[in-house]
């Protein structure tokens, strides 16, 4: 399934790949080198973070012996860095992805310059504090910007334990996260009762369910809104493979099918962050841009909505 994703994105793709990280950056507008992506301020804290990022689950899960694909991943944490963007999100649950983080730090040296979202699965106590410290192992780290419980589905869940790790500094902010339609109304009410720093949701253009209740509820509940699965587990490549950029994608300076989805959700004001999986350099230079320029006001979203459904 991952080959035939990435092929359809190769073929939408308006950006020449180049070989590696050098030619690559000069792509980017010199602003955006340092600090043109636009950022978002974190509702609990003030704190400013950069809108894209990069999700690890699949593409980062890979024997460390692949020396290809882990050169190939330093320069897509080198382009992101360098395009201005901080955000990479992980789980235990995503296979090796954490283990290969904590290898790709140290190859790249730019843990400092990374907000780094983890996440727990719910458990018990115990089982959820071994987590914890396995997942710090292997990402050779001893806090995280970051904590998320994952994936929650009781409506009574609460965050006690993730509380006292933000309160003895072992992480920054917590969240929440959910993937799963049928999780939405305990996700709702433990939004509204628990108020966490951050939640995170699968929204795309393929997958608009969250848009109507939850994430108008974590945006009054004072949460930052990232968002996974930005292109709806491919599908919104498989839709758009091969056919043209409508016209008025100019009007937002859209030059790829993948901006046109990602600059489609952060149109959305209460959008902190996109985190789309990104194992390309010449991809992660793509994405950056969705983050540039102008945004799509809601009268034009709708539009590109529309001709996204009729294709």
């Amino acid at each position: 399934m991952k080959a035939n994703i990435d092929l359809t994105r190769r073929e939408t793709l308006t950006l020449t790949a180049a070989a590696g990280f050098a030619a690559l950056a000069p792509s980017l507008p010199a602003s955006a080198q340092s600090s043109g992506i636009l950022a978002r301020k974190i509702p609990s804290s003030g704190e400013m973070l950069p809108v894209v990022g990069i999700g690890t689950a699949i593409i980062f899960d890979f024997d460390k012996s692949d020396q290809t694909k882990l050169n190939e991943r330093a320069e897509v944490i080198k382009a992101l860095v360098a395009g201005g963007g901080r955000l990479i999100d992980t789980a235990p649950s995503y296979g090796l992805a954490e283990d290969r983080l904590g290898d790709l730090f140290a190859m790249t040296g730019l843990r400092d310059r990374i907000f780094l979202a983890g996440k727990v699965r719910v458990a018990s106590r115990e089982d959820t504090i071994a987590e914890q410290k396995a997942s710090f192992a292997k990402m050779k780290i001893d806090r995280i910007d970051l904590m998320q419980l994952h994936n929650v589905r009781d409506a009574n869940q609460h965050l006690d334990l993730l509380r006292e790790w933000k309160k003895s500094s072992l992480c920054k902010y917590i969240g929440i996260t959910s993937s799963f339609d049928r999780d939405y109304h305990a996700v709702e009410q433990t939004l509204k009762r628990e108020k966490p720093d951050f939640f995170q949701i699968d929204y795309s253009m393929v997958d608009r369910n969250s848009e109507e209740r939850l994430i108008p509820t974590a945006a009054d509940s004072g949460c930052a809104i990232l968002t996974n699965l930005p292109f709806g587990r491919g599908k919104f490549f498989q839709k758009v493979a091969g056919k043209p950029l409508p016209d008025f994608a100019k009007e937002i300076e859209v030059t790829s099918w993948a901006q046109y989805a990602l600059k489609w959700l952060l149109g959305n004001p209460a959008i902190n962050g996109v985190i789309p999986g990104t194992d390309k350099p010449q991809y992660m230079v793509d994405n950056l841009k969705a983050g540039m320029g102008p945004l799509p006001d809601a009268t034009m979203r709708k539009r590109m909505v529309d001709h996204f459904e009729q294709l």
